[in-house]
């Protein structure tokens, strides 16, 4: 029997707990702000009103999954303008492109709202438990004694009290924030809602409080795709080894004519919310985030030495800098073929989207024939074809609409159960409108077959048309 040396190695492993130190600098500081504005954003927004007039939502944003409209401040989208919601993302993804290929992971590293959360979790438990060394010390005592039992419980609540107004806020988008808070207070609200609140408590609560960086290197895509991305003009943080080794306090540092700015003080690596260390190069798991900037810089100016050891840099100036020349400006590196074309086709979305959003008409037509029967010969002797005609009045005010067709001059138009030409639509309303499509008797042989024509509606109120096409079938003879 073989013992247990002889088993194959795990392919997974363990968690080694990460517990940043504080750190100051103007990256921390930028990242305080961003969290700060996000967090305001995501928490304010449903509350903002915005007036719209009578029987409309005065929520400035608002998801209306029940009469499956989107507002969003003067914008309203409506379920067949989903491909507004399609380029919207589309920019998003090509603006990370953009981004990562100029600056690398910066996304992840200020305004992904994983890092956002994190970052106040951990903020939190720096609070309660203190600073690096403290929360070390806290995690490697064994026995559960009251002290740590005070602090574990307290640093526990306090983030699900966060993770519980995360998933709050999550669902005012969806509904009228000020009812429904209301409704979920006094326990009237649907179970949808308490539903989806525990399921983003929780996942808040475990992916910022627990799992951090784990969800960074193993969860999330990104960092596998950012490679192709990225190029030697991109500019993201790195080491400037050249200046650094070799380090002093160390072996090789002892038998070299002269020592590098690096003290080996392990500053970049105990800020590093993932626990990498930026020193052994470019890697999958760093965001980017620049605290081990702050924290390098601080300690070259203790001990006299020029700031930038560690920095935002490209890989392209290194050959530049290890001879004493400046390297290129940011510019040249920001702007580049890659970025140049990202830039575009972003700025070619945006301006799509902008365009069909100034162009497009209050009035939203949709015709379709009634093929069964095909044409119906009436007493007369006339031929009728059958239509279904779906009106929308996207407007807020109740509108009178005049239908009327175009292709051939002996086609006249009749709407079912009324003799006029007109149908009244409430504001924001829907009518479905069976019309008809007569042809006279001894008519034009031309439409005997098939007649493409051109259904109109009209508001009277400011003239505005919207169209649909369709087709005319006659008997064929």
């Amino acid at each position: 029997m073989s013992d247990s040396s002889d088993q194959p190695p795990s392919l997974y492993k363990a968690r080694e707990p990460i517990f940043p130190k504080r750190v100051s600098g103007n990256f921390r500081n930028l990242k305080w702000v961003i969290m700060a504005v996000t967090l305001g954003i995501y928490y304010i927004t449903p509350w903002i009103r915005w007036d719209r007039g009578p029987n409309l939502p005065d929520q400035a944003v608002l998801l209306d999954m029940a009469n499956r409209r989107f507002y969003f401040f003067w914008i309203e989208i409506w379920p067949h303008e989903f491909y507004f919601v399609a380029g919207l993302l589309i920019m998003a993804g090509l603006g990370l492109f953009l981004f990562t290929s100029a600056f690398g992971r910066v996304w992840c590293g200020y305004t992904c709202p994983q890092t956002v959360w994190t970052d106040l979790f951990i903020l939190v438990e720096r609070w309660i438990e203190g600073d690096r060394n403290a929360r070390l010390r806290l995690h490697r005592q064994e026995k559960m004694d009251a002290r740590k039992l005070r602090l574990t419980l307290t640093k526990w609540v306090s983030w699900l009290l966060i993770a519980l107004a995360t998933g709050g806020a999550w669902v005012f988008y969806f509904a009228d924030a000020p009812t429904l808070l209301r409704d979920l207070v006094t326990l009237n609200a649907h179970p949808i809602a308490y539903t989806t609140v525990a399921i983003l408590t929780f996942t808040t609560f475990f992916f910022g409080g627990f799992a951090r960086e784990q969800i960074c290197i193993y969860a999330c895509p990104w960092p596998r795709i950012q490679a192709a991305m990225m190029d030697e003009d991109t500019i993201t943080v790195g080491y400037r080894g050249w200046r650094g080794e070799p380090r002093k306090h160390s072996e090789e540092a002892a038998n070299a004519a002269e020592q590098g700015d690096c003290i080996d003080c392990m500053a970049c690596v105990n800020v590093c919310p993932m626990g990498i260390d930026i020193r052994d190069g470019q890697q999958m798991e760093c965001i980017t985030c620049a605290l081990c900037i702050d924290a390098c810089d601080d300690i070259m100016a203790k001990i006299g030495k020029p700031r930038g050891l560690v920095d935002y840099m490209a890989l392209s100036d290194e050959p530049l800098e290890r001879t004493g020349k400046p390297p290129k400006s940011i510019w040249v590196h920001a702007f580049r073929p890659r970025t140049i074309m990202y830039t575009t086709l972003w700025s070619l979305v945006g301006f799509a989207l902008v365009f069909a959003l100034f162009i497009r008409s209050p009035i939203d037509l949709n015709v379709a024939p009634v093929r069964n029967p095909v044409y119906v010969t009436m007493s007369d002797g006339s031929i009728r074809n059958a239509y279904d005609v779906r009106l929308l009045n996207k407007s807020n005010d109740d509108t009178t609409f005049r239908l009327f067709v175009t292709g051939h001059s002996q086609l006249r138009l009749q709407l079912e159960g009324t003799p006029y030409q007109t149908v009244d639509i409430t504001a924001q309303g829907m009518r479905l409108q069976r019309v008809y499509v007569v042809s006279p008797p001894n008519s034009d042989p031309a439409l005997a077959e098939r007649t493409e024509l051109r259904f109109w509606v009209e508001d009277l109120s400011n003239g505005k048309r919207a169209y649909a096409d369709s087709t005319y079938f006659g008997t064929g003879d």
